[in-house]
Order: structure tokens, then C-alpha cells, then sequence
């Protein structure tokens, strides 16, 4: 460390030097494959150097932050492997949003990430600092949220669909062939797809002006918004950005018709497969538009949504290191990554986390730098394990939701009919509980093998529980269909005399009472 800081030359445009992450990384990784023992956990190094004699901080991407291009700096990387370390020598580094917002990384020692910056600590308060910080590692990086439900399918299709509104096509930051090789060589080596899947990728061009549906989802999403920006003074400027649900509802209504407009047709042996369109709008317009007002990209779950003009950049509402973070929007390659992955697997942001506790989404941009393809301040487009992992996890994780639900279903039934009753009657119970407890073994087993990144043998154990659940609602079905209606009769019940001859009796003795009320109750008066 000593050497990179002593030739790498200060910026003018920030206290923190910029060091390349490349040289620790590689240490790093050999120490990994050294330790790592092949049971699928994740290793997280934690780096403390000391203080060295300027302040530093890693750089992901060659080149200076310059006027038109911010270059964010941070203190993490996730390594490919199952890896990641934590320098909390460097920095303090600071990113989120500018104005407003949840999820910023502040800046100074209130933030674990800056837990041996400031004023000294007792051992218990960087312990505790240090422990929310792995454990913050391990809800967001290790075991992300589900974002969609996820359903095994053998085949997976991705169409490009290119709406052009331009006579010449510019594929300078539109390079759909990068897109497809970041996945395919991820899905080559085995970390996307689950046993027998396959990938593939279809590109398709659409002329703007031949297509009016194009025409008529951008004119329903178009819409406005002031925002106040202060030059000699505050001023009020208009700006346009579409709608992406509009666009979405727009599409999906007139689905047919453009895939007619787009040439796409569907092939043979692709009946059952998962095909995901990704609309990319090139429009001819030179002024930035963007979706929600933020998004160069919209991942839905049926479809993806992504849109650029000619406008090359433009000012976002994120801040990293005291610095506004440029909006490249001519560069769609990253974005596009993003939302395939959100729609295809429901990989979520590693600046969003579902909170049970709280019953929402809740908003960290800590690990939203480095080897991500989500949030602004990273332009990297590779995936890391992170990544890899949940999309298989998230397959199994859905896998699993259906066939215990199913099971449920079944036991309903079965207490429907009668429970143990009815299989007691027809000799089946024995085979109902033989196949529910190898059912559930293997269902503790899908657990265990999840539990250790082993996603191929939960694959395997999950599809055999699957075998089982089918014969114990068999077994319940047949027993079902022997079920015999019985009516049984019953007699009315005697009528009550004893209760009727007492209250009767009651009724006249009220009745004699007050008739003879006069004499009974009359008062004596004096006689003189």
C-alpha cells in the first residue's frame, strides 16, 4: 500500500488519492483460494493498515474524475468468488443522494464502513461497529431479497427489440452483443442457469416512424416536472421524462401487434420457454429524457424498459465524495444488465432489502459501488457472486414456496375428507406418512444444501420432494374418490310436559295473585 500511495500522483479535485483496487485484489483472491475448503461459504476480509501518510481511497475504472465525468471512490470490492473485503483504512468516502433521501453514506464516523476514522474507540464500541457491518454484509450481499417469484423454466429467452428513431443507427453505448456475452459467459461457466436451462438472445429493429404503437406508449408516458436550480438566482426549469408504467400498460395492450410490427416469430420447441422482451427506445431527440424522471431503465416483470436521446449526460440527484455524479444516458450497455436481471431472475439492487421488522423496502447505498450492475456510482457491468448466487438462489427459493404450499393444499384436503379417519379406513395411511416423511426429509435437505450455496443438489433434492408430493396427493385423491354418502335419520325429540306443566302452573299462580291483589294487599286503616 505504501508503494501504490507513493506513485500515485493527488488529485486537484479531492482530498482522497485514488488507488486502483486491482493490486489488493489479486492478494486478496490468492489468500482466498488458500483457505477456501469447497463448502460453498463466503469469506469476508476485513483490512485495517494503519494510517499511512495520505488519506486513500479504490478506484474502479481507469482515468480522473474530470468536469464531465465523476469518478467515484470507495473502500469494498466482491470479488467473482465468494469473497469480498472491506478496507476500513481508506476513506472516509461519502456517496448517496445530494438533497434528500434514505440510504446515504454520510460523511465522518457515524457510518461502521469509517469505524477507525475519528476520535479514538473503546474495543466494545469497534466491535459492535465492526459487527453491524458484517451482519449489514450478510442481509444485503449474501442473502438478498427475493424481488419477483421466480419459476424454474428449461429455456430462457431474452428479445431485444431496437426502436430506432434515427435514419442511422449509433451503437456506441447501445452494444447489445456486450450485453449478451455478459451473460453468456457467466452462464457458460456455470453461474447463472440451473441444471438443464439454456440462455439465448434474439436482437430485433423497429423504425420509429414506421411504428406507430412505438409512437403512441412514448406520447402516453410523456410528462413533466419543475425543478429549481440556482444560478445568479433560483430559477424554475421544466424538464420531461416518461412515465414507465403508462409505457408498460401501453405495450403490454398492444403485445401482439408489435411483435407483428418487429418480425418476431415464435419458434418451435419454444412454447414453454421464459421469453423477456427489452424495449430500448432510441429516440431522436436531443434534449435527456429519462424514465421516472431517474431510471435510464425499468425492469418489470414481464418486460424491460429502456430508453435514450441524443442528449449525452445529465446532472442526477446523487452526490459521491462531494460531488454531483453525471448521468451518462447515451450508455445504456450497464443499465440494460440491471434490469435483465431484476426481470429474469429477480435479483434485487444492492441498494434495496426487504425489512420484515419494518414491513417495507428500506433504502443502502453502502455496497451500491464496486462490481455491481445496479445504482449510479459504479460504471462496472460484470457480476459478481452476489449476483450469480441469488439468481440461482432465488429459483430454488421459489421452487420451494410452491411446493410446500401445495403440500399444505393437500393436507386441507385430506382433513376435508375426513383426515386419518378416511386413509385408516382404506389402508392407507401408512403410505400417506411414508411418503410425507421422505417428503419432508427432503425438503430439510433442500434447506441444507441452500444453506451452503450447493444449488445444484438443492435442485436435485427439491425435484425429488416434488415426486413424493405427487404421490401423497395421489394417495389422498384415491381415497377421496371411495368416500360413500350416508344419511343418517334421527328421531324428533319428546316433547317437554314436565317443563310446560311447571311454567303453566307458574302462569296461574301469577295470574290468581293478581287478580286477589285488593283483598291480599288491601291496607288496615284505623278504626274510630
Amino acid at each position: 500500500m505504501k508503494t501504490l500511495i507513493s506513485s500515485t500522483t493527488s488529485s486537484l479535485r479531492s482530498n482522497l488519492l485514488s488507488i486502483q483496487y486491482n493490486p489488493i485484489d489479486e492478494i486478496i483472491k490468492q489468500e482466498y483460494e488458500k483457505e477456501k475448503h469447497g463448502d460453498g461459504g463466503v469469506y469476508i476480509y476485513l483490512i485495517s493498515l494503519g494510517s499511512q501518510a495520505k488519506p486513500y481511497a479504490y478506484s474502479y475504472s481507469h482515468g480522473d474524475s474530470s468536469a464531465g465525468f465523476t469518478k467515484c471512490l470507495g473502500s469494498i470490492w466482491t470479488g467473482k468468488d465468494r469473497y469480498l473485503w472491506i478496507d476500513l483504512s481508506a476513506g472516509p468516502v461519502d456517496y448517496g443522494p445530494a438533497l434528500s433521501g434514505d440510504g446515504v453514506l454520510p460523511r465522518g464516523e457515524f457510518h461502521p464502513l469509517a469505524a477507525l476514522h475519528g476520535r479514538p474507540k473503546s474495543e466494545k464500541a469497534l466491535l459492535a461497529d465492526l459487527a453491524s457491518l458484517v451482519y449489514n454484509a450478510y442481509q444485503v450481499l449474501i442473502v438478498p431479497s427475493l424481488r419477483i417469484p421466480v419459476y424454474f423454466e428449461d429455456t430462457l429467452v431474452v428479445q431485444f427489440i431496437h426502436v430506432y428513431g434515427s435514419e442511422v443507427k449509433d451503437s456506441s453505448g447501445l452494444d447489445l452483443e456486450f450485453v449478451k456475452r455478459t451473460f453468456m459467459d457467466e452462464a457458460e461457466s456455470g453461474g447463472l442457469l440451473l441444471g438443464e436451462q439454456k440462455l439465448s438472445f434474439k436482437s430485433y429493429s423497429v423504425n420509429y416512424r414506421e411504428c406507430s404503437i412505438c409512437s403512441f406508449a412514448v406520447s402516453r408516458g410523456m410528462n413533466s416536472y419543475t425543478s429549481r436550480f440556482l444560478f445568479d438566482n433560483y430559477t424554475l426549469i421544466v424538464s420531461e421524462y416518461l412515465d414507465s408504467k403508462h409505457m408498460h400498460r401501453a405495450l403490454t395492450d398492444s403485445a401482439e401487434e408489435l411483435r407483428r410490427v418487429a418480425g418476431i416469430v415464435e419458434e418451435e420447441g419454444n412454447e414453454f420457454a421464459r421469453v423477456l422482451p427489452v424495449y430500448v427506445f432510441d429516440l431522436d431527440i436531443n434534449t435527456p429524457l429519462l424514465l421516472d424522471r431517474y431510471h435510464q431503465s425499468v425492469a418489470f416483470r414481464d418486460m424491460v424498459i429502456a430508453v435514450r436521446t441524443r442528449g449525452t449526460q445529465t446532472v442526477s440527484d446523487y452526490t459521491c465524495n462531494g460531488r454531483h455524479v453525471f448521468v451518462h444516458t447515451r450508455d445504456l450497455e450497464r443499465p440494460l444488465v440491471g434490469s435483465i436481471l431484476q426481470s429474469m431472475w429477480g435479483v434485487s439492487s444492492t441498494h434495496l432489502t426487504w425489512s420484515p421488522r419494518h414491513n417495507t423496502t428500506l433504502v443502502d447505498y453502502t455496497w451500491s459501488i464496486g462490481q455491481t450492475p445496479f445504482g449510479p456510482f459504479s460504471d462496472i457491468s460484470s457480476l459478481s457472486f452476489v449476483q450469480k448466487d441469488a439468481a440461482k438462489r432465488n429459483v430454488i427459493l421459489t421452487s420451494l414456496n410452491t411446493t410446500i404450499t401445495s403440500a399444505i393444499d393437500v393436507i386441507d384436503s385430506a382433513v376435508a375428507y375426513g383426515g386419518d379417519v378416511i386413509l385408516r379406513k382404506q389402508n392407507r395411511h401408512s403410505e400417506f406418512m411414508q411418503r410425507w416423511n421422505l417428503m419432508q426429509y427432503k425438503l430439510d435437505k433442500t434447506v441444507s444444501a441452500l444453506s451452503h450455496n450447493e444449488f445444484e443438489m438443492a435442485l436435485f433434492y427439491l425435484r425429488s420432494a416434488s415426486h413424493d408430493l405427487y404421490s401423497v396427493h395421489s394417495v389422498v385423491y384415491l381415497a377421496s374418490q371411495r368416500v360413500e354418502a350416508s344419511l343418517n335419520c334421527f328421531k324428533d325429540p319428546p316433547f317437554p310436559w314436565g317443563t310446560v306443566s311447571v311454567s303453566g302452573f307458574g302462569l296461574m299462580a301469577v295470574g290468581y295473585v293478581f287478580s286477589k291483589r285488593d283483598r291480599l294487599f288491601r291496607n288496615k286503616r284505623k278504626q274510630f
